[in-house]
């Protein structure tokens, strides 16, 4: 049996077996099948979370998912991203044709066919993703959201020698991988927590003799980390949420208010200027966006009308109504939700399926109706200061 991409470790009367994996590599599935059968271990640690373990053995729950409850729950933005991280993954393994995450899966079966314990050894997603949305400024996220998005939509292949490199990069540190040399902090949420956890969690497999299938990123700090004790609680906290959002998301509509009040008492006609732009601003640039997603022209209409309400709320937001409005007049059916990984392979898909064209419809109004803040909110001004 080849040893290559293997770490032995030995602790505390335990036997550790490290493969180091790439997430589109077929030869690391392979090397998974092939070692977990030699080995015989009594527990196989993958490196996934149980939203990440269901999203691979039952493919079919996409057709469950409620489109509406999404939109509701505020979770359509959320959503929208991780689809386009998996459609980057998919990309990379429909190139090389082999499965997204088939050593994971290999893993899991292997376990299964040797009687392991099958130990889901990953931090949960959305709190890796919390934390690393908390470590980043406006400028950070912008650039971040960026370079995500124009690495999914990339039409460039990936050469051989460049899936060898992956493999000492885990799938998101991937697409993430410039973004992570011009902001260093990145890394401590997505990789260095991230081994202290797995670490923590493939020491306290049950048995003793443990294989652990993981991104090759993650070995080397495995190795250092498994052999300290781990404050699980501290590496699961949701960071703090800052105030500065919400007291900035009040403030404005409340000076907006008491601006436009201010100009209607001194110059009615002006006041009503105001008004008008608030409303044309925000209106326009959020149906725009819905237009843009292709949605329904009741769709366009409700972001016009919703924007200039919600904008005024910061509890509420006009994508949240143009999605709801777009669910209810072109509601996804079966097929949608069957299509949905092949479609999500390229930006007209994006557009063409029903599902991810409503979170596409979401995140448009509702970064038209931001703009559109800016704007009216600069041309209030101007009347304001031009009436004093």
């Amino acid at each position: 049996m080849s040893e290559e991409n293997i770490t032995r470790i030995h602790l505390d009367g335990k036997e550790y077996i490290l493969i180091g994996t790439a997430h589109v590599s077929k030869h690391s599935a392979d090397q998974v099948k092939e070692v977990i059968e030699a080995e015989q271990p009594d527990s196989v640690c993958v490196e996934l979370d149980e939203q990440r373990y269901q999203s691979i053995t039952e493919g079919s729950k996409w057709k469950e998912m409620d489109i509406i409850r999404v939109i509701k729950e505020k979770k359509a933005s959320l959503l929208l991203m991780n689809l386009a991280i998996s459609s980057f993954q998919n990309r990379m393994a429909d190139q090389f044709g082999i499965k997204a995450g088939q050593e994971m899966i290999q893993g899991i079966e292997s376990a299964k066919e040797t009687g392991a314990k099958l130990v889901l050894a990953d931090r949960n997603i959305q709190i890796t993703f919390a934390r690393i949305w908390g470590n980043l400024g406006l400028k950070g996220k912008s650039l971040l959201l960026s370079q995500v998005i124009a690495s999914i939509f990339s039409k460039d292949t990936i050469t051989e020698e460049e899936l060898e490199k992956m493999k000492n990069q885990d799938t998101i540190n991937a697409i993430l991988n410039e973004f992570t040399e011009s902001f260093p902090r990145l890394k401590k949420p997505l990789i260095d927590e991230r081994d202290q956890y797995l670490a923590q969690k493939i020491k306290e497999a049950p048995g003793e003799k443990i294989v652990a299938v993981l991104g090759a990123a993650h070995v080397p700090g495995i190795k250092e980390e498994i052999k300290k004790e781990q404050d699980m609680v501290k590496l699961t906290e949701l960071p703090p949420k800052s105030k500065v959002p919400k007291i900035v998301g009040w403030s404005i509509p409340f000076m907006i208010i008491a601006i436009i009040a201010y100009t209607f008492i001194a110059n009615p006609t002006a006041g009503l200027s105001q008004t008008f732009s608030w409303i044309l601003w925000h209106g326009s640039l959020s149906a725009l966006g819905a237009a843009v997603a292709l949605g329904h022209p009741l769709t366009i209409l409700t972001a016009f009308v919703a924007a200039p309400i919600t904008s005024l709320n910061p509890l509420l937001a006009s994508g949240w109504f143009a999605g709801l409005a777009q669910a209810y007049v072109r509601r996804p059916n079966v097929r949608d939700f069957e299509t949905l990984s092949e479609d999500v392979f390229t930006v007209k898909g994006f557009w063409r399926n029903k599902v991810t064209r409503i979170l596409l419809i979401v995140v448009l109004s509702n970064i038209g109706s931001s703009i559109g803040t800016f704007i009216g909110g600069a041309d209030v001004l101007k009347t304001f200061f031009e009436n004093l």
